[in-house]
């Protein structure tokens, strides 16, 4: 049989990473700690945000139970949008309790980085990213084999690189976490954004680090609501849907042409129509968790107006969670993508590595300051957006419902 009798039709083109949306954690999942995250903070009364913003202890859940915290961003300077984002009426003084709880965490996160070598801080990541150019000759050349084992690793090799680079190398390249030089950061961002992936360094930047993380679950803002299909059945969003999305990516992309000049020249495939459709298979090998991934973290969380967010530590740990620790998903997107998402959207510009070094710190100071620390499994996740599907992305609340706090 010949190579195109064995290509399935395929996926996904992974574009830099514009923060994506997540779900409510199930009633039965709990954080680190012996506390489950509420179902419905939208519920909450004033009184309670004020006491809980006041520093009066943590902000109960539905069975009562205390939630756990977060910190902020790296750069202690304000980030974009976070000013005027305390609900009106909150006293000074809770305002000023907020911004202390952030420079505290902050600087304990900065006591770690300082303290850490150069490799830990970028030597580990940039080294993942050395390892999958490495293997991308290897892939190439299992391609050109006419048995299928061989042929089947040379898939599954390239499309672990293909999102090894266009997830973790643009996303990292986006928050110029790979160095510490300012001038390599917009090198580096324009290899891993605009050749490896699909969009300009400009559009990535201000979708994902200016709008998303900015504004993290703020309604028509940073909300994720790109993620959402609401026309298409909850199977076809969750298993069918993310094949389309290398077919979506802008034939403009240098890399889709790189990618496909070398399935003709190097891997040795005698039409175009056999390496398209090997372009399709490899790229869409890891769609399924991506786009789960991206909406598992944000949909279905707290949401706020733009005029009545918190602070961002507690938009922050609100808003975003944390799957576990998986072995090819820490490799092909990052462990700020999966593990330290939460680490991640405190302090933005530290590599992967470093959002998993600090996460002890950080989850241990949210859960002393009885603030949430989000925390579910991947399989909880899906289960929960199947199940809740019309509500969290058919039937979305206006924004009036939305809004967790009043």
């Amino acid at each position: 049989m010949g190579r195109q009798g064995r290509l399935l039709p395929s996926l996904i083109c992974i574009l830099p990473p514009p923060r994506p949306p997540l779900l409510l954690p199930s009633p039965n999942r709990c954080c680190t700690a012996p506390c489950a995250v509420p179902l419905r903070l939208a519920a909450l009364d004033s009184q309670r945000w004020e006491s809980h913003r006041a520093g009066a202890g943590g902000m109960p859940a539905p069975n009562g139970s205390r939630m756990e915290v977060t910190a902020e961003c790296w750069e202690l300077e304000p980030a974009l949008g976070d000013r005027d984002v305390t609900p009106k009426g909150a006293p000074p003084q809770a305002e000023r309790h907020e911004e202390a709880l952030m420079a505290e965490l902050s600087e304990l996160v900065q006591k770690v980085v300082k303290s850490s070598s150069w490799w830990e801080r970028h030597g580990v990541d940039v080294s993942i990213l050395a390892c999958s150019f490495l293997l991308l000759p290897a892939g190439l050349l299992c391609l050109r084999s006419s048995q299928a084992i061989p042929f089947l690793a040379g898939v599954l090799t390239l499309g672990v690189v293909h999102h090894t680079l266009t997830v973790k190398g643009s996303h990292l390249a986006s928050h110029n976490a790979l160095t510490e030089s300012k001038s390599w950061s917009k090198v580096w961002a324009i290899f891993f954004i605009e050749l490896c992936s699909a969009f300009t360094v400009e559009q990535a930047t201000y979708n994902h680090v200016k709008i998303h993380h900015g504004y993290t679950n703020v309604i028509g803002l940073g909300d994720s609501s790109t993620w959402k299909l609401p026309f298409l059945n909850r199977y076809v969003y969750m298993f069918i849907a993310p094949l389309s999305v290398p077919i979506l990516t802008p034939l403009v992309a240098l890399g889709l042409y790189c990618h496909y000049w070398l399935l003709l020249h190097v891997s040795g495939f005698q039409s175009s129509w056999s390496a398209l459709l090997c372009m399709l298979l490899t790229r869409s090998l890891l769609a399924h968790p991506y786009i789960h991934v991206n909406i598992f973290q944000h949909i279905g969380l707290p949401m706020f107006a733009a005029d009545r967010k918190p602070k961002r530590i507690h938009l922050m740990s609100l808003g975003v969670l944390n799957l576990p620790r998986n072995i090819l998903l820490d490799w092909s997107f990052g462990h700020s993508l999966i593990s330290c998402h939460v680490e991640h959207h405190l302090f933005p510009s530290l590599s992967d590595n470093m959002c998993l070094k600090i996460k002890p710190i950080v989850s241990q100071y949210l859960k002393q300051k009885k603030l949430p620390y989000n925390e579910d499994t991947y399989a909880s996740r899906l289960r929960l957006f199947l199940q809740r599907y019309e509500e969290l992305m058919v039937h979305a609340p206006p924004i009036t419902e939305l809004v967790g706090i009043q």
